[in-house]
């Protein structure tokens, strides 16, 4: 799901929120009082693995699966156990070794996977993501006809401090082994060969597949798999992928890559309102944002023409008041866009789809108070969806509580510095695996992490003699486009072509 690198922009990721939680650091305050500072040691232990057989009508056929509900033991280097990581299996039945497993991952920093799971590609879901959704909406799973279970099983998995899985030791070392981003990659990588080993699936086609800060997952996990582990991939499916931190708010205060890759769904979003978002009509935005715009960009201040063009086509893009537009330089930044362009309607636009919006509660104040729509939205269902399916369905019960999207650990996370890692990472393991697939896929209309940052990190990698090793597919919506039936199908589509039917 969303990625939530700050409060109100879990994803993700950018989840991911979404959804995985992975999006731009906001500066929206928050308590930090957490309780990462429990003592998990002392709390009754959780069940023992529990399965039970469930069917889903998929892709128009009936599909039989087993649905395991498990905890695999995280260890330090002297075998001591120190988190449990907790993960949902959907797998079918039969034995056959040639049959892929995937390995699915949200973002947040500080998501469950649940949001991939009942959202986008697991056997159930439950409706979130849409407008006028609400909190209050029952959290009545119904089969997912755009699940992936009919041509692979899934694993979903939920990092310490989400979803029921838990540290073992102090806030500090909690800290220090889990909420980094170098120690998230390598117990999470462990977690997935012991899977493996523990189901008896190494000789499997494997897959990883992460949204939002699990895109920036996914390329590390599944090169540290192929370099340190001995573990192949066979593929990596970044959703709404968060892959380079430095080329955001980061970025230095020369560079116009914010503005550049932020521009894009902006327009997407305007283009959407209107009736006319078509792949055709956002190639010529993207011909803007690459050229003219970033030339007019590069001139400053100081060429009167340059901005006086920039204005006129920003304004005609985004359908902002052109007044703003000429105020802010031509350089719009999220914030404003989402509440200016539904300013006169008092509402407030979500960072992961535009277009999906709610009643602001302090529209007179000069800056956001709120969260995200979306994410407020979405919590609620989500939550109550995944208790319900684990304790009732599958029969797992614990009284822990359980963590869809946690703003402690966000907060808690050490990010380091900003880098290209998951990019380097991605680069090294194709090299090395020339039968390795990639597929990144995003949603038009999403502010947390534009599709636009992935396209032009796509556009500078090498070809590696292929045409496309890498394929970048957009779909109508935003951060969880799959939320939408039509995009979840085609997602669903290019999916089995990149398995191989």
């Amino acid at each position: 799901m969303p990625k939530i690198l700050h409060l109100s922009a879990l994803l993700l990721i950018a989840a991911g929120a979404t959804p995985a939680v992975a999006q731009k650091a906001e500066k929206t305050e928050t308590k930090t009082t957490t309780e990462t500072k429990d003592d998990d040691s002392k709390r009754p232990p959780l069940p023992a693995d529990k399965t039970i057989t469930q069917t889903a009508r998929i892709g128009g056929k009936l599909v039989s699966y087993k649905a395991t509900v498990g905890k695999i033991a995280v260890r330090d280097d002297k075998g001591k156990e120190i988190g449990q990581v907790v993960y949902t299996a959907y797998t079918v039945p039969g034995g056959d070794v040639r049959r892929p497993v995937t390995f699915a991952f949200n973002g947040g920093p500080g998501a469950a996977s649940v949001y991939l799971n009942m959202g986008a590609v697991g056997p159930k879901r439950v409706q979130f993501g849409a407008q006028g959704d609400a909190p209050s909406d029952s959290p009545v799973t119904t089969d997912n006809a755009n699940s992936w279970l009919d041509f692979t099983d899934l694993v979903f998995i939920d990092p310490i401090g989400t979803g029921f899985s838990r540290s073992l030791v102090d806030e500090g070392e909690t800290k220090k082994a889990f909420y980094a981003n170098d120690p998230d990659i390598k117990y999470l990588s462990k977690t997935v060969y012991d899977w493996l080993v523990k189901e008896g699936r190494l000789r499997s086609p494997k897959y990883i597949m992460g949204e939002s800060y699990g895109g920036y997952r996914a390329p590390r996990i599944a090169y540290e798999l192929q370099s340190q582990i001995g573990v192949g991939v066979n593929g990596i499916v970044m959703v709404s992928p968060y892959l380079d931190p430095a080329s955001g708010d980061d970025a230095t205060a020369l560079s116009p890559l914010p503005w550049m890759i932020d521009l894009p769904s902006m327009a997407a979003a305007q283009l959407e309102r209107q009736g006319k978002l078509t792949p055709e009509a956002m190639a010529g935005v993207e011909a803007y944002a690459r050229g003219d715009y970033l030339r007019d960009l590069m001139r400053g201040r100081s060429d009167t023409q340059a901005v006086d063009r920039m204005v006129t086509r920003v304004t005609e893009l985004t359908g902002l008041d052109p007044a703003l537009v000429r105020k802010l330089g031509g350089r719009i930044d999220t914030r404003t866009y989402l509440r200016e362009i539904h300013r006169n309607d008092a509402t407030i636009g979500s960072i992961y789809d535009s277009n999906v919006t709610a009643f602001d509660p302090f529209p007179w104040s000069s800056q956001q108070k709120s969260n995200d729509p979306l994410l407020d939205s979405l919590i609620a269902p989500t939550t109550s969806a995944m208790v319900d399916f684990v304790t009732r369905e599958v029969g797992w019960k614990t009284d822990a509580r359980y963590h869809a999207l946690s703003y402690e650990v966000n907060a808690a996370w050490d990010r380091g510095r900003p880098e290209d890692t998951p990019v380097t990472d991605l680069r090294k393991a194709i090299a090395n695996d020339p039968k390795m697939k990639v597929m990144i896929v995003h949603g038009w209309d999403d502010l947390s992490c534009p599709y636009f940052a992935s396209r032009l990190i796509v556009d500078q990698m090498p070809s590696y003699g292929v045409a496309q090793r890498v394929t970048l597919n957009v779909y109508p919506g935003g951060h969880m486009f799959y939320s939408r039936s039509d995009s979840g199908a085609a997602f669903r589509r290019d999916a089995m072509a990149m398995y191989g039917g």
